[in-house]
């Protein structure tokens, strides 16, 4: 009876800890949300302050992204199809593309600039303030001019839904704005695991950009004209095609790429979830290895 009771207590003290750390994360999340809405706030306010600066600079990052769907015309006009797909499809994927990476750009586009705090030691001011790191990181200088990339993605994909020859069932209409979010959800963890890289390789940006800028590249055009490593290393290890690959294609009816089962075009927020898991382990991992300067 004595050690039924001692075992009864035990499991009960394990489950209050066990409840009490759930609380104590659900508390950091918390407060790392509000401690980038605050930062990204200051900047914003930052930038609104000179008005004329913010439209010309979104105006430019509007154009210099528009230049990737003109070269993308300029094919067309040339070919009935790239790939088998035809101009309306290629539009869809890159809309889904764009607008997906354009919020995560957006939203932590930051991360990128981690290696430089790396190197030259401002990484440990954000360390001293009891505030998440992470938190920090992403919301240092939001830029909020980076709104262009997504309105260019949401005409040209406005466009592609406008043309694009599809039955639409209600099914095919919920997917298009879940993969969206999914899609910057991956992104998102594609850049805060390249950040956690840079603890590492101090000057990795341009690696990184090959994951994220790169990757949105890639996924603007369809995957048969890929080589089929690629196609796999996309689906499989950097999950890239669960943005927009697999969506449309259940979206407009054509094969999955690597003849994948007709219900993964329905887990892109399944994978999304999985990859900021991990993405938050190697984060964690990478800080725990920070080692400062040492001046």
């Amino acid at each position: 009876m004595a050690e039924a009771t001692e075992a009864t207590e035990a499991t009960g003290a394990a489950g209050a800890a066990g409840a009490a750390g759930a609380e104590v994360r659900r508390g950091r999340v918390v407060e790392g949300v509000r401690a980038y809405g605050l930062i990204a706030g200051m900047w914003i306010r930052s930038t609104m302050a000179y008005r004329t600066s913010f439209a010309l600079t979104t105006f430019g990052n509007f154009a210099m992204t528009a230049l990737d769907f003109v070269a993308i015309l300029l094919m067309f006009s040339r070919v009935d199809a790239l790939g088998g797909w035809p101009l309306p499809e290629v539009a869809l994927l890159y809309g889904m593309s764009a607008v997906s990476f354009g919020l995560a750009d957006l939203a932590i586009g930051s991360m990128e600039r981690l290696g430089r705090r790396v190197r030259d030691g401002t990484l440990d001011t954000l360390l001293v303030r009891p505030v998440p790191v992470l938190a920090q990181v992403a919301a240092d200088r939001f830029g909020l001019r980076r709104l262009g990339r997504v309105v260019q993605g949401l005409l040209v994909l406005g466009y592609a839904l406008a043309v694009v020859d599809v039955d639409w069932t209600a099914a095919r209409l919920l997917l298009v704005p879940v993969a969206l979010l999914s899609g910057a959800g991956i992104f998102c963890a594609v850049f805060v695991a390249a950040a956690a890289f840079q603890f590492v390789a101090q000057d990795a940006s341009e690696v990184s950009n090959a994951f994220t800028y790169g990757g949105t590249t890639m996924l603007q055009y369809p995957p048969a004209v890929f080589a089929l490593d690629l196609v796999r290393g996309a689906t499989f290890v950097v999950p890239l095609a669960f943005v927009n690959w697999l969506p449309a294609s259940f979206v407009l009816g054509r094969p999955y790429p690597l003849d994948l089962p007709g219900w993964v075009a329905f887990t892109p927020p399944l994978v999304a979830a999985a990859c900021c898991a991990l993405a938050g382990l190697a984060w964690r991992a990478g800080l725990r290895s920070y080692r400062s300067t040492g001046s």
